[in-house]
């Protein structure tokens, strides 16, 4: 079976500020790609990411280098394609392999008439609930974004030279738990100490307190720590799983930094070999790349998906969250479909 590409740019406005240790934006550029065949279109979605090097400009000029080869691909499935096409290709570029994996798979899922959790013969009957994410503002906004979003479980972005101060502040206004997120910015003694605290004030775990390659650091926090530690930063890849297992308690999976689906999948399943507690996130992707991740929820103990909800100006619809509860579509695919 041929295939068809082609791209679209779009800027996503965030409804405030989204800041976190490292950076603040309120605008996202994201780039979709879709797959066409057989009068059926497939979306996928990568967003721009600094920190990762990843530009609009250069999403784009390596989806048009790569065009006139995956045309003449001949496609079968979603997981040959990745092996035998994708990975080899844009291995070292995981945010674009990712949006054209999610895209074959959204493509496969309606050429085959049936979501794709239900491809897979999953049962959405306990997944997890979605945090909403409280980003690095001055403490008045934070506590006013707590105000205007009642939700049932928050993730607090930390990293700051005040941090308990801000989880002392914010626990004044709901007793709903706390997920807080370092993205990197804490020491080992931090980490121990502030687990302390925070477990104090009601937090169920820290998500990735050191930078993303101190594996040998993080078994020493490990120990020490009388909280949960979750990886983000330090679990990017299939290779990455085996080596959070000694340091964290659990792994976040990001569809654009796995390379899409079809790795993001098999890495929450080596994870769970591992015994080690599952989570999927996002980058704040709109509803095309939300409706994607949410597809691997029945394999997840937490969810991080609440990208679509941050912003002023969704491009698609599909799997969408009401009070941190997902509510799946009756279509085809992820269900993503752009307006």
């Amino acid at each position: 079976m041929q295939l068809q590409i082609n791209f679209r740019h779009f800027n996503l406005q965030m409804q405030h500020p989204f800041g976190i240790s490292r950076s603040v934006h309120t605008v996202q550029p994201t780039f979709i790609v879709t797959l066409e065949s057989e009068g059926k279109t497939g979306y996928g979605e990568a967003t721009q990411n600094r920190y990762y090097g990843v530009t609009p400009d250069n999403l784009e000029s390596g989806l048009l280098n790569l065009k006139p080869e995956l045309e003449r691909y001949d496609f079968t499935t979603p997981e040959d394609f990745y092996d035998n096409f994708l990975y080899p290709r844009l291995k070292d570029f995981r945010f674009l392999m990712a949006a054209i994996d999610e895209a074959a798979h959204d493509l496969y899922g309606k050429l085959q008439g049936k979501a794709l959790w239900k491809l897979w013969s999953y049962s959405l009957g306990q997944i997890p609930l979605s945090t909403y994410t409280i980003a690095i503002d001055s403490l008045d906004v934070m506590r006013q974004k707590l105000l205007e979003k009642p939700w049932p479980v928050y993730k607090i972005k930390l990293g700051t030279e005040h941090d308990i101060e801000i989880i002392k502040e914010l626990r004044q206004i709901t007793d709903k738990p706390f997920r807080v997120d370092a993205n990197t910015a804490w020491t080992v003694a931090q980490t121990i100490e502030n687990s302390k605290q925070l477990k104090q004030l009601g937090v169920e775990f820290i998500e990735q307190p050191l930078p993303y390659d101190q594996y040998e650091a993080m078994r020493e926090v490990k120990q020490k720590s009388v909280l949960p530690l979750i990886a983000d930063e330090s679990s990017r890849t299939e290779a990455d799983v085996e080596k959070c297992a000694l340091g964290f308690d659990g792994i976040n999976v990001k569809l654009m930094k796995a390379g899409g689906i079809t790795p993001a999948r098999r890495m929450l399943l080596h994870a769970r070999k591992l015994g080690l507690k599952t989570m999927i996130g996002c980058m704040t992707e709109s509803s095309v790349g939300i409706s994607a991740a949410a597809q691997l929820l029945p394999l997840c103990d937490y969810a991080d998906l609440d990208g679509a909800v941050l912003l002023k100006n969704d491009i698609a619809t599909g799997v969408r969250l009401e009070y941190g509860r997902f509510c799946f579509p009756q279509s085809a695919g992820t269900g993503a479909k752009l307006l």
